[in-house]
């Protein structure tokens, strides 16, 4: 996260030039927002995924929500929920938390066909997650899988905009404060049912929006003051 915010357009263009034509490539051919571009013209894929574990490498994608936000606004009618078939069996402490069993996933559409959609639906636009390197770790290793590459996307971690909010005021981060439905507490958000994929986007997007208007008061600021640092 530390360094400067640089345009990611320069990466989108020099990962173009080695992926194989295919849905990536065709992402990859639409250009990045740019930063200095006011964050209020700017759409955003806010996005989660339930997975049976925390390594991209071992564990499998298995359902991934995502909404549009149009600027500030959340496009509900744009919300998807996608259960993905699994690789393998679920492990019973991962099943605890996001209440999917081994048969409710063996009725979810193959990665590929989700990936598609999903890589569709995010072309133009800046990814929002909470905790991101989650969705971005996941996300990239099934590119890398499906499609001959990894994933390039400019992105906004919720979290991060939430610890650099308490370190700038010198707040003690109390432990859990910067949960996902704790910080929505926070700013009066919606509760939403934890340990979901489309909840958990639905309050990353509600989140974003929040942090955003507190920090633009009006006055409009560029998306590089939201963007992860590469």
């Amino acid at each position: 996260m530390l360094g400067l915010v640089l345009n990611p357009d320069w990466r989108r263009r020099w990962r173009l030039r080695s992926v194989p034509p295919g849905p990536l490539h065709d992402f990859l051919a639409q250009p990045f927002p740019f930063p200095t571009t006011d964050y209020r013209q700017v759409r955003y894929l806010a996005v989660d995924l339930e997975t049976t574990g925390l390594d991209p490498q071992q564990d499998d994608i298995l359902s991934v929500g995502f909404v549009t936000i149009k600027g500030n606004l959340i496009d509900l009618s744009s919300a998807q929920h996608r259960l993905v078939r699994p690789t393998q069996a679920i492990p019973e402490s991962s099943a605890i938390i996001h209440q999917i069993t081994d048969d409710q996933a063996a009725e979810g559409e193959p990665l590929e066909q989700v990936m598609r959609d999903f890589l569709q639906q995010l072309t133009g636009k800046v990814l929002v997650a909470h905790h991101a390197w989650v969705e971005l770790s996941f996300l990239g290793m099934a590119c890398k899988r499906l499609f001959g590459s990894g994933l390039v996307v400019p992105a906004i971690d919720t979290q991060f905009l939430a610890k650099r909010w308490f370190e700038q005021r010198q707040k003690v981060i109390e432990p859990g404060a910067l949960r996902l439905h704790a910080l929505g507490d926070q700013y009066n958000l919606p509760r939403y049912t934890a340990h979901n994929a489309l909840s958990d986007a639905l309050a990353a997007a509600g989140l974003f929006v929040a942090q955003a208007a507190f920090r633009d008061a009006g006055r409009g600021v560029p998306l590089r003051e939201f963007l992860m640092r590469w």
